[in-house]
């Protein structure tokens, strides 16, 4: 059996989601939590990485990390103005149904 993904969120997530899928049993790991604010986002795309979580954020950024060739574990990304719900209901998603081995170098669209 493949293992189920665990997610790094970016600095900028709302607080909101990190709990509601924690809430979930899901394993979340924040920015915060490791003191990652204000660096460079080839660094949490790095830190995720060797930690083997997909990141999610909001920031088109990581978009264009991926599109240059920058290897992860996978990226999930929504837009600023998605809602909370929307957004917790996505990421659970794809923890339910999506391994880390799916998920390396791919981009899920919230």
């Amino acid at each position: 059996m493949n293992a189920p993904v665990s997610f790094y969120m970016d600095e900028h997530v709302h607080p909101a989601i990190t709990r509601g899928l924690r809430l979930r049993g899901i394993d979340i790991l924040t920015a915060q939590d490791v003191g990652m604010l204000g660096v460079a986002d080839e660094r949490h795309l790095s830190l995720a990485t060797s930690l083997e979580r997909v990141v999610f954020t909001n920031d088109d950024d990581f978009l264009k990390l991926h599109a240059a060739g920058f290897e992860h574990v996978g990226i999930a990304f929504a837009h600023h103005n998605a809602s909370i719900g929307r957004v917790v209901r996505g990421l659970t998603l794809i923890y339910e149904i999506l391994s880390v081995v799916e998920m390396k170098n791919h981009v899920e669209f919230l």
